[in-house]
């Protein structure tokens, strides 16, 4: 039986819920019994005001701008990890909300575990957009920690979040498919020459400079999560789009400004 972990009496504003997995399930839990919860198949109302908060895997983005009517789609709020930006812009939603997700929900029903790390005691979660304030306002309700940040400031949180997962899930993959606390303890020179490399390439790529201290935040965050196991997933949203980098930089006649991870990526036969 599920249990309830809301920790506040705060009145959380009512929310239309988009997927009833573990998150979905952990943010309607954090809500205040007015949601309406969107499971497969079904359509977003037109009528219930509020944010839209999209908890699907990526594959199923498609179907769920087609399950919402477009007039809602500026309420959206997209919860996937990995990168969504040229799949919005290609939807016509460069400004659409999203939130980083720093925390984890082990089994449907569980309470979330907060990421917060030894280098980021505040924790790291954080939310932009329209309904950022109110997303914020859910998951503190939750017991969990969430910031509001600006959109630069954000695509910076996003792109370290994508080079983490990128980075400990190929080196971990590339061990044997080790637990992100073993690539982070064991193999740290492996990851930590991947996360500078994919840094330089994202800051070359969105024309912006990260805050001193990557490989650490990062290393943090694995410690934090060590359980954690490592596989290369979805790779049109990870690492595909650095890869999209180098095969840009190839076609030009420069060269790869990724070159071990490419490297990496073919001698596990990805690409």
């Amino acid at each position: 039986m599920a249990t309830s972990f809301t920790t506040t009496t705060t009145k959380v504003a009512p929310a239309v819920i988009v997927g009833g997995g573990r998150v979905g399930k952990a943010l309607l839990e954090m809500g205040s019994g007015e949601d309406f919860l969107v499971k497969r198949g079904d359509s977003v109302p037109l009528q219930f005001a509020g944010p839209i908060l999209v908890c699907t895997r990526n594959d199923d983005l498609d179907a769920v701008l087609q399950a919402t009517p477009r007039s809602r789609w500026s309420d959206l709020v997209f919860f996937q990890n990995g990168m969504l930006e040229p799949w919005l812009e290609s939807k016509g939603l460069s400004d659409a909300d999203q939130v980083l997700a720093y925390f984890a929900v082990s089994k449907l029903g569980e309470a979330p575990i907060d990421g917060k790390t030894d280098s980021n005691p505040e924790g790291l979660t954080a939310s932009h957009g329209k309904w950022a304030s109110v997303v914020a306002d859910r998951l503190h309700a939750g017991g969990l920690s969430c910031k509001v940040l600006e959109k630069e400031a954000f695509q910076r949180q996003m792109l370290e979040k994508l080079i983490w997962i990128c980075s400990f899930m190929l080196v971990g993959k590339r061990h044997g498919g080790v637990s992100v606390g073993a690539v982070e303890k064991e193999f740290r020179s492996d990851v930590s020459i991947l996360i500078v490399e994919l840094a330089l390439a994202a800051e070359r790529e969105k024309g912006l400079m990260f805050e001193e201290g990557v490989v650490e935040r990062l290393c943090a965050y694995a410690r934090s999560v060590a359980h954690f196991p490592t596989a290369v997933k979805e790779f049109k949203w990870r690492n595909g789009w650095f890869y999209s980098i180098s095969e840009k930089a190839l076609a030009q006649g420069k060269p790869d400004p990724c070159p071990l991870h490419t490297q990496w990526l073919k001698e596990l036969k990805i690409i």
